[in-house]
């Protein structure tokens, strides 16, 4: 359209371009978890690097064989598929046999990522329908843990490690004294400053809380996470165990306690932030997060298992869409209540 010899071009929305692509977003991802992996192999030595590895290897080569099959352009090079690996291994026990680790990988992509149409069509997150089905599948395999910080970690590897398909995996010097399982099971707390700083067992992923915070202030200060999720998680959990400590101190855990233990911070900064699971808007967003934190403390404090944020967090992706039904912005020049 030419208006006094100027050309006006009409295009589509959006009309703010951020240059941030993403590819781009998901760099920066891979980046601020590459602090927490890297602490995850000083903790735990050759077995959690060899764990990460095969965990991110075998995302990509799903993806890529995937793709290959249904005669599309591969889809690994926007990284989102590497993120998957990431955290998909460091939600993993770091002596689980590389064969189980692989099969999560394989599980996760191809049937949370794939079978729901790619990048942006997935409801649930990958890596932690991976972890899920694992869970299901070895529940005696996933929770047995390794000492942290253990003087030949990196000179040895556990025997369980290469352990053959299907068969029993033996595990030598195994702890299953995990901070919520010590809590849970014999009433142990374990002190803030060791769950802040990652010196306890537990998965590779469940280490320094420092450099998890951190990774998440760095990608909300480029505007790449939505700080209201992991908010609203860490103050629902928060508000709700002081609550509860309050009432009955020798039954419940501390606020401090319930923060920094386990799989919470990673999960709350790094998996519940999913562009794609989680919802759109701003307010739906907040809901969101106040029923991930309220499923993590129920499942802690009352359920079976020491641990409660993966099924919580897969909880509430199976409720986003109607979190984004239910909570509908006002659209600009109506009234509340007009369409």
């Amino acid at each position: 359209m030419s208006v006094r010899g100027h050309t006006l071009e009409i295009h589509s929305s959006p009309h703010i371009a951020s240059g941030a692509s993403v590819d781009v977003i998901m760099r920066n991802v891979v980046l601020a978890l590459l602090p927490v992996s890297a602490f995850a192999v000083y903790s735990f030595g050759l077995a959690a690097a060899l764990t990460l590895v095969v965990a991110v290897f075998s995302c990509v080569a799903t993806e890529h064989l995937l793709c290959r099959l249904a005669a599309t352009p591969t889809t690994v090079r926007d990284w989102s598929v590497t993120i998957t690996g990431l955290l998909y291994g460091l939600t993993l026990p770091p002596a689980l046999p590389l064969w189980m680790v692989a099969c999560g990988g394989v599980i996760g992509v191809a049937m949370a990522k794939f079978l729901f149409g790619g990048l942006g069509y997935n409801a649930f997150n990958p890596a932690l329908v991976g972890r899920a089905f694992l869970q299901a599948a070895f529940p005696v395999a996933m929770t047995s843990w390794t000492p942290a910080f253990a003087a030949d970690r990196f000179s040895q590897l556990p025997a369980s490690t290469f352990t053959v398909p299907f068969a029993a995996p033996v595990y030598d010097g195994v702890s299953g004294a995990t901070p919520l399982s010590l809590f849970k099971f014999d009433g142990q707390l374990t002190a803030t400053g060791d769950l802040l700083l990652g010196l306890t067992n537990g998965s590779a992923g469940e280490t320094c809380a420092v450099l998890i915070l951190a990774g998440g202030l760095y990608l909300a200060a480029r505007k790449m996470l939505n700080w209201r999720i992991p908010l609203a998680i860490l103050a629902t959990v928060a508000g709700l165990s002081w609550v509860f400590h309050m009432l009955a101190p020798a039954d419940y855990p501390p606020a401090g306690f319930m923060l920094f233990s386990g799989g919470l911070m990673l999960g709350a900064v790094f998996m519940a932030t999913d562009m794609v699971a989680s919802p759109i808007t701003n307010a739906g967003c907040v809901v969101y997060g106040i029923l991930i934190g309220v499923l993590v403390t129920v499942i802690r404090l009352w359920g079976g298992m020491p641990e409660g944020v993966m099924y919580a967090i897969l909880l509430a992706n199976a409720a986003s869409p109607h979190i984004d039904g239910l909570i509908q912005p006002r659209v600009f020049g109506t009234g509340r209540g007009e369409p």
